[in-house]
């Protein structure tokens, strides 16, 4: 008989332990910089994705989050928290009229445009998920060019 009741305390033991041992899902922050814009005029748009049919997104409607930097000296900054940890790319406007939209020409945008991963595009190298995404595990702080065609 003290044998049973020692198996079950010892089951009833690991059962409360386990149920405390729940894994919680980390959570990273994700700060990107952009430098060098032509102008002080309007704001930055920073556009996270998360997905692989979202991302390009002209119209910035798919994205995961978005937030808007100020332009102080050319530069911008801003930092995205409390994001699971997965895969992402980055999508980033200098909306000089501060319309949430890309300002174009007859195709071309007028306004500068970044993404993760790349230094320039052009018809043979555009913008893809797969191109721009990169892995966030931990806190990470990332540099995008802002490039004007």
């Amino acid at each position: 008989m003290n044998k049973i009741i020692i198996i079950l305390q010892s089951f009833l033991a690991i059962v409360l332990l386990s149920s405390f041992s729940i894994q919680k899902q980390e959570t990273c922050s994700l700060t990107i910089d952009v430098s060098e814009l032509r102008n002080s005029k309007g704001t930055v748009l920073f556009a996270l994705y998360n997905r692989d049919d979202a991302f390009p997104d002209e119209h910035y409607k798919k994205y995961f989050k978005k937030l808007t930097g100020v332009i102080v000296n050319g530069a911008s900054s801003v930092t995205f928290e409390n994001l699971p940890e997965g895969k992402y790319a980055v999508n980033i406007l200098h909306d000089e009229n501060n319309d949430g939209k890309i300002k174009k020409g007859i195709i071309l945008p007028k306004e500068g445009i970044g993404f993760s991963n790349f230094q320039s595009i052009s018809f043979s190298n555009r913008p893809s998920f797969t191109k721009a995404s990169f892995n966030l595990q931990s806190d990470k702080k990332i540099k995008v060019n802002i490039i004007y065609l």
